[in-house]
């Protein structure tokens, strides 16, 4: 055998070893390519770069780019996945560019006998003439696939580890839906606070991780009233002194019924049994004092103070939201943690916000919502505009917000931080979906609105549909993310051009 080929076997067999050597669970999987791109780069013989990219088919066999390495050094390759949209083949094969341009071999990536889509190697610049060794693409392509493939299963066992996770969340969340029922005409009460909740702690600079256990663990704070009698948590006047001490024991019952050492328990716990302790000492049911009293339930005491003054309750009328802020701001430094008002103060725009998104009443469609501006965003996939306004001004307001998560899935994709993200962000979108479309209905209803049936079987496949995008994230967790944009940012404009600003006739 000639010395060249003796070497360049060598080299293939070094390549091999390597490649058996890395595996699929990076976070990322452009690194992961880089990470095989530079094996291929350092055996310059082999007559490949470190350049490589991959396109998979989505669920209409649209191919996807859905990871790169060294593509500046290569230039435009949109023609390379315009001809294999359509290419077809199975066996790895060269893609002709060109004299001028660097050779392209096209790799078919499969999995349990499915097609899913292409790699595609990159050789150097004006290696032109050069033909890569059949075989040697076809180990290469092999090599490919599984390491797509355990990336894919990690994203997978990561999606359900969250769902897992997701499911006891919302295990206990329904014991604390069940008192909130009990006690709320609708179940808003808690969504309002627990996103008063977060606003005040961004203001405060609380870290992601601790904002993520909070908008969890917030709901449970009420968990308690499951243990109070309907004689004393129904009661349309005020209550006796011994009814009040009654109903102090759901702070106790919640810790009670919130038992576990994990994170997200232990911060439920410590909401639903602290967040009635005051700043000066003088609250229950342990009479903590300042910093005694964990942050997270002192950020939830002025949360759930807001809302119940400016609420309507059996024994009261709701405050206006003036007078509710205004006794939120006297209260610092005596029932409040002053560092936590003062951010609630900070917050309050975006509190009034919250507050109109998930409203109690029925829409009213000529009421005039006075919001100051909303934060602008560094970047916009979806932007709004003049035209998608219905005339209604808190329904407008509840589709900016729609467009907002459609925003924030947009990142998280483009961003890549990874299929378990983009479930918390579908399971954000159904939440504030099913919280909008019931908003609207409940509107059309009262008003009489003939077009609400039709409406309706629109918003139930809508719902319907996303639903299958979180199912789609088992099938595929890297193309489904890129179909759930594609449908949701379509749906979404057209349906509010085409159906909701026929919604405008009732503000008339």
């Amino acid at each position: 055998m000639p010395m060249m080929n003796m070497a360049k076997s060598l080299n293939y067999s070094h390549v091999i070893v390597e490649l058996t050597l890395l595996n699929g669970t990076s976070g990322n999987l452009d690194e992961l390519l880089c990470r095989f791109g530079r094996t291929l780069g350092n055996y310059p013989s082999l007559g490949f770069s470190s350049s490589c990219a991959i396109a998979l088919f989505s669920q209409d066999r649209e191919l996807l780019p859905i990871g790169a390495c060294g593509l500046e050094a290569i230039g435009d390759v949109t023609g390379i996945w315009r001809f294999l949209q359509t290419d077809g083949a199975m066996t790895p094969h060269r893609i002709d560019r060109g004299a001028a341009q660097s050779p392209a071999y096209a790799l078919p990536i499969q999995e349990g006998g499915r097609h899913l889509g292409y790699a595609v190697l990159f050789g150097y610049p004006g290696a032109s003439g050069y033909e890569a060794d059949s075989e040697f693409l076809g180990i290469l392509a092999v090599a490919l696939s599984g390491l797509v493939g355990r990336f894919m299963l990690d994203e997978i066992v990561k999606i359900r580890e969250w769902e897992l996770e997701e499911a006891r969340s919302d295990a206990i969340h329904r014991l604390g839906a069940a008192a909130e029922y009990r006690d709320h005409d609708t179940g808003l009460h808690v969504l309002r606070m627990t996103n008063y909740a977060i606003a005040v702690a961004k203001e405060m600079g609380l870290p992601v991780s601790e904002r993520e256990l909070l908008y969890v663990a917030a709901p449970m704070h009420d968990v308690g009233k499951i243990g109070i009698p309907d004689v004393i948590l129904l009661k349309p006047g005020r209550l006796s002194a011994e009814e009040i001490e009654v109903m102090r024991q759901h702070a106790d019952i919640g810790g009670s019924i919130l038992v576990g050492q994990d994170d997200l328990t232990t911060a439920a716990r410590e909401i639903a049994v602290c967040h009635h302790e005051r700043w000066d000492g003088k609250g229950y049911p342990q009479g903590l004092q300042g910093e005694e009293i964990p942050v997270l339930a002192r950020i939830c005491s002025v949360a759930d103070v807001f809302d119940a003054l400016s609420s309507p309750r059996p024994y009261k009328e709701a405050w206006p939201v003036e007078k509710a802020a205004d006794w939120i701001f006297d209260q610092s430094g005596s029932q409040f943690d002053p560092s936590v008002a003062e951010a609630f103060r900070r917050a309050l725009p975006e509190i009034l916000r919250i507050r109109a998104l998930y409203r109690d009443e029925i829409i009213d469609p000529k009421q005039v919502l006075n919001l100051a501006p909303a934060k602008l965003r560094d970047k916009y996939w979806v932007s709004w505009e003049d035209g998608l306004n219905v005339g209604i001004d808190v329904i407008d307001e509840h589709h900016r917000h729609l467009f907002d998560i459609v925003n924030d899935c947009h990142d998280v994709v483009a961003e890549r931080r990874g299929a378990q993200e983009v479930a918390r962000l579908i399971k954000r979108l159904e939440q504030y979906t099913h919280v909008h479309f019931q908003a609207e209905e409940r509107m059309m209803e009262r008003l009489g609105y003939a077009g609400l049936e039709r409406q309706i079987r629109q918003h139930q496949r809508f719902c319907s549909k996303l639903h299958g995008f979180r199912a789609a994230l088992h099938l595929n967790p890297l193309t489904a993310p890129y179909d759930l944009l594609k449908f949701v940012g379509a749906w979404l404009s057209a349906h509010i051009r085409e159906e909701d600003i026929q919604l405008k006739a009732l503000a008339a």
